[in-house]
């Protein structure tokens, strides 16, 4: 019998209350009884400077209160602002010009992108492809629109990217399947911080274009690059891009973009999804089924959000300002995550790799138990499918990073012996 009265289970697996809000409620009702000095919130996934506010680029709040009235009360273009989609271009690419047909649409956040990609190129009931460690809204969004979510390995026995793992999951699927989507967050994953390094990426594209000479076969690669400017030099980590080009017209790569991390606009929900094809009609394709799923959901983007971003790249002063400013806030977040990584090798504790990002992993048996017994202490991190722990170096100070991976390392050994 169904769990529900009027609403339909509809295949979802709809738990309640969410983990990571639930145990960030947990620690902020600790924070109001004891002080936040006391407290290590490593639950949130937002930038947060050491007295646990929000940090947001003040160049970026200017160009918001510029805007005029039509600039936030005008609807949008259900496709996005024209300028906005330039912009999102430039933002990924930076000053690198793609030797192929490129289209963007908004989308609402990244999220959106995520959503977009999966209703448009997979069926009801097929499966969805990412790594054993990942986003749990890639989950959710297959549920809600009737797909599968299957996983490969990230990591070999060597804590290096399972090039094995990864080709065996992807014949696997192609062998029953006429169609894949396959998500790959990089750089700077969440919630590993882990980045496919150029050799790896030469790796998943070699194995993609020989699975993609049989022509019955559609592949869509999604890279979710949501923390592309948190990930170390802005030039380095965009080395991989021009990789994407001119592959065959079956394998189509698409990136999902967000403003969320890159100009700390998290709750205005602007983000973009782009398409790379030297087929033209593929890219005509794109643009037309994904107006078409834009209206059937959230018709328009947030506009003020499209508005601001294009506002920004068409100022080289105020773009330099931004960027400037943002370099500030990726300074902050690598001197935490050096701090984390130096602490943990000190305290012989073993984590995923991590390159650098918003999160750190932790593996470890009994998660669960390891959580609580880490809130004991002020500490909230948050289990993971059940095989490690969560911690958010992006929301609490350096010297919380320093002191924290000693106490992970006693509460693991505690639980576990």
């Amino acid at each position: 019998m169904s769990k529900f009265i009027m609403a339909q289970e509809n295949a979802r697996i709809i738990s309640g209350e969410d983990k990571i809000f639930g145990i960030n409620k947990k620690a902020q009702e600790m924070i109001a009884s004891v002080g936040r000095d006391k407290v290590a919130n490593a639950t949130i996934g937002s930038l947060l400077d050491d007295s646990g506010n929000l940090v947001v680029l003040s160049s970026v709040v200017e160009v918001l209160k510029g805007l005029q009235p039509v600039d936030y009360a005008e609807y949008a273009p259900i496709t996005g602002v024209p300028s906005f989609l330039q912009a999102a271009i430039k933002a990924v690419y930076m000053d690198h010009v793609p030797s192929c047909n490129i289209e963007a649409i908004a989308t609402p956040g990244g999220t959106g992108a995520i959503h977009n990609t999966i209703q448009n190129y997979t069926k009801r009931g097929d499966t969805i492809l990412t790594s054993d460690w990942y986003w749990s809204p890639y989950n959710t969004i297959a549920q809600e629109i009737e797909r599968k979510l299957e996983t490969y390995p990230l990591f070999d026995e060597n804590f290096k990217f399972n090039h094995k793992g990864f080709s065996d999951k992807v014949r696997e699927l192609l062998s029953r399947e006429d169609r894949l989507v396959i998500i790959i967050n990089t750089p700077a994953h969440n919630p590993t911080g882990y980045s496919l390094t150029l050799e790896d990426w030469d790796h998943v594209l070699a194995l993609l274009k020989a699975e993609a000479e049989d022509k019955t076969k559609k592949i869509v690669l999604l890279v979710d690059a949501a923390y592309l400017d948190f990930a170390g030099d802005a030039k380095e980590f965009r080395e991989f891009l021009p990789k994407l080009e001119n592959l065959p017209d079956n394998l189509l790569p698409l990136i999902a973009y967000s403003m969320s991390k890159s100009f700390t606009l998290y709750g205005m929900r602007g983000g973009a999804l782009i398409c790379l094809s030297p087929n033209k009609a593929i890219t005509d394709e794109f643009k037309m089924v994904n107006a078409f799923t834009n209206r059937g959901t959230w018709s328009n983007g947030t506009r003020c959000a499209m508005v601001a971003l294009s506002r920004i790249f068409e100022s080289k002063s105020l773009f330099d300002t931004v960027v400037s400013e943002r370099e500030e806030a990726l300074q902050l977040l690598l001197r935490r995550g050096t701090a984390f990584m130096k602490a943990a090798e000190k305290a012989g504790l073993v984590t995923c790799p991590f390159t650098l990002g918003f999160f750190a992993i932790v593996p470890c048996d009994q998660c669960d138990a390891v959580g609580e017994e880490l809130q004991k202490d002020g500490i909230f991190t948050v289990p993971f499918g059940g095989r490690g722990l969560r911690v958010s170096v992006a929301s609490i100070s350096e010297e919380w990073c320093s002191i924290l991976p000693a106490k992970m390392a006693a509460a693991i050994k505690k639980v576990n012996g």
